[in-house]
């Protein structure tokens, strides 16, 4: 399953309203650090999609949800539950970390 383009507009139907947890990933195009953990998220939305759904926000588009989260630096990386943070990281991680933080969660 491939990650999901998440808007200002469609970040409460697709995060809040969720009925499984879901990953967001908050990056920008040009940020680096969001650029190298990108294929970790891809190749977790594959292998856990029917767990978690793997969102990303891109900052630049769609500035107010990451405002609201208080993102400061990215990539910043939060879990949602019931449509609530249950738990945030900020900054690139391996695949194997990726997966065992986001296992604690679903």
């Amino acid at each position: 399953m491939p990650t999901v383009k998440v808007s200002d507009e469609s970040f409460k139907a697709d995060v809040i309203e969720s009925e499984k947890p879901v990953l967001v990933d908050f990056w920008a195009e040009w940020c680096g650090p969001c650029k190298q953990i990108g294929p970790a998220l891809e190749a977790l939305s594959d292998e856990m999609g029917d767990k978690v759904t793997v969102a990303k926000v891109n900052i630049d588009d769609d500035p107010q949800t990451p405002t609201k989260f208080h993102v400061r630096g990215i990539p910043t990386l939060m879990i949602f539950k019931d449509g609530q943070v249950v738990s945030t990281k900020v900054g690139s991680m391996t695949k194997t970390k990726l997966t065992e933080w986001v296992e604690e969660y679903t």
